[in-house]
C-alpha cells in the first residue's frame, strides 16, 4: 500500500454530519445535544465524538442546538489559540470563531451555552454518559460537573443518547473510508518496519521505536502500543517498561513479538495486530496462527451486509473451541466508532500460574444485533492459545458492498523476521 495524496474533508462533510444530528435530534424530540469528548492524550480506543461534530482539536464539549449551530467549549485558552492559527493558515474549520470559546468540561461553561439558546427547560440528548467500551465502561462524563448541571436545570430533562447516535456515526461516508484507508496504509508500514528491525540481540524498545517512527514520519499519531515479547508471552498491554522501571528486553532466537498497533490519522482509527517470529518458534505458535488464520477467514466470509454482528464474533470463536485453545481477548469489534465487541470466555486456566488468581467472568458480546451496513469499519483480531503461547493476526476491513473489504492482508498471519 503506497498512498501517496493525503485526504481531507471537504464542507459538504461537515453538512453531511450536522444534517445527521439535526436529523436525529428532530427524530428523538431532542431540543438539542451535549457532547463531552475526551481528553486529547486518552491514547487508544478514545471517546473522541466531539471532533466529529468540530473536525477539531479533541477534549472539546459541544452543545448543539437543535434549530442553530454547534457551539465548542475548549478545554483551556490554547483552545481559542488553536482555532485562531487554523483560521490563519486557511485549514479546513468547521466552527466559526464565534461559537468557539472557553469554557469545556466545567458546568458553568455549558450552562451559560444552554441559558443563551434558550435550553433552561429543554429536552437534550447527552452523548458521554453511556458505556462506550472498552476503556469506558460506565460512561466518561464526570460526576460533579454532571451533578451540577442537573442542578442548575431542574425544569430540563436530559437523556443519554449514545446508543442511537453512534449507530449514524458508524457507517462511514465516502471521504471518511479515504481518511480510514490511509490509516489504514500508514499502518501497514509500521508493522513492514517492524518485521525489518526484529532480529535476536535486538532490544524490543528498537523494534517499538520503529514503528512509531514510520507513522510519525508519514503524518499519522500512533498514541501507544500494545507490546510484548518473549519465547511465550502470554500478556497483552503495554510494555511492562512504559509503566513499571526495567529495562526493555533484548530479543533472542526462537522469540515471538505480540503487538497491537494503534494508528490514528485525522481522528479516524486503524488496528493492526501481530505476530512476528524470531527465527524458529515453538510449534504451538505455529498451530495457533492455523488456528487464527480460520477465525480470519470465517470473519471475511460473514462480514456482510445485513448479517448481523453477533454472527460474525460467533464464526470468528468457533474455530479456537473446536481446535481446544483459549482466546485472550476479542476476536472482532468495531472501531469508527468503539462499540460493537466480540465476548470471549476469558478462561486461562490452560496458562500456568492461573490456579492463583480469582476466575475471570466471561466478557459478553456487546451489540451482537447490530445489523452490518457498507461503510462500518471493523478491527479484526482474531487470536488464539496454546498453554502460554498465544498468537494474534489481523488488521482493519471495512464492509463492503459485495462483501468485506481487506485493508492489511500483510497482518492477517503470522510475520517472520529476517
Amino acid at each position: 500500500m503506497t498512498e501517496t495524496a493525503v485526504p481531507t474533508y471537504t464542507l459538504a462533510e461537515r453538512d453531511r454530519r450536522w444534517d445527521l444530528a439535526r436529523s436525529f435530534m428532530d427524530r428523538e424530540g431532542f431540543d438539542a445535544l451535549i457532547v463531552v469528548g475526551e481528553h486529547e492524550d486518552a491514547g487508544p480506543a478514545p471517546y473522541y465524538l466531539d471532533t466529529w461534530f468540530t473536525n477539531d482539536r479533541p477534549g472539546t464539549v459541544v452543545v448543539f442546538p437543535r434549530n442553530g449551530e454547534p457551539v465548542a467549549l475548549g478545554l483551556v485558552s490554547t483552545f481559542l489559540n488553536d482555532h485562531m492559527d487554523a483560521l490563519h493558515r486557511g485549514d479546513a474549520w468547521w466552527i466559526r470563531p464565534e461559537n468557539f470559546r472557553a469554557g469545556g468540561r466545567r458546568s458553568d461553561g455549558i450552562a451559560d451555552v444552554l441559558v443563551e439558546h434558550g435550553l433552561a427547560k429543554a429536552t437534550i440528548g447527552v452523548l458521554g454518559l453511556d458505556p462506550y467500551p472498552p476503556a469506558q465502561p460506565e460512561g466518561l462524563i464526570p460526576y460533579g460537573l454532571w451533578t451540577d448541571v442537573l442542578a442548575r436545570f431542574p425544569g430540563a430533562e436530559f437523556v443519554a443518547a449514545d446508543a442511537g447516535f453512534t449507530k449514524l456515526t458508524a457507517q462511514l461516508s465516502d471521504e471518511e473510508l479515504a481518511v480510514v484507508r490511509h490509516s489504514a496504509a500508514i499502518g501497514e508500514a509500521m508493522a513492514q518496519a517492524m518485521v525489518a528491525a526484529a532480529a535476536p540481540g535486538v532490544a524490543e524498545n528498537e523494534v517499538y521505536a520503529a514503528g512509531m517512527a514510520v507513522a510519525h514520519r508519514r503524518g499519522a499519531v500512533a498514541p501507544a502500543m500494545h507490546f510484548r515479547s518473549g519465547p511465550e508471552p502470554a500478556g497483552w498491554g503495554p510494555p511492562p517498561w512504559a509503566y513499571r522501571p526495567q529495562a526493555p528486553r533484548v530479543l533472542r532466537e526462537g522469540d515471538v513479538i505480540v503487538t497491537e498497533t494503534f494508528c490514528n490519522f485525522g481522528m479516524r482509527t486503524s488496528q493492526h495486530q501481530l505476530t512476528i517470529a524470531i527465527g524458529e518458534v515453538h510449534e504451538d505458535f505455529e498451530r495457533g496462527a492455523e488456528v487464527a488464520r480460520e477465525c480470519y477467514a470465517a470473519g471475511m466470509r460473514t462480514l456482510l451486509p445485513r448479517h448481523r454482528f453477533g454472527e460474525v464474533a460467533d464464526a470468528m470463536y468457533a474455530p479456537v473451541e473446536s481446535a481446544g485453545g483459549w482466546v485472550r481477548g476479542p476476536q472482532i469489534h468495531a472501531i469508527n466508532p468503539f462499540g460493537a465487541l466480540c465476548g470471549f470466555p476469558a478462561d486461562f486456566s490452560q496458562v500456568p500460574g492461573s490456579e492463583r488468581y480469582h476466575e475471570v467472568p466471561a466478557a459478553p458480546t456487546l451489540g451482537g444485533d447490530l445489523v452490518l451496513e457498507p461503510g462500518m469499519t471493523f478491527a479484526f483480531e482474531p487470536n488464539c492459545g496454546f498453554g502460554r503461547r498465544v498468537v494474534t493476526v489481523g488488521g482493519t476491513v471495512i464492509v463492503g458492498e459485495a462483501g468485506p473489504i481487506e485493508l492489511n492482508p500483510g497482518t492477517a498471519q503470522l510475520l517472520r523476521a529476517g
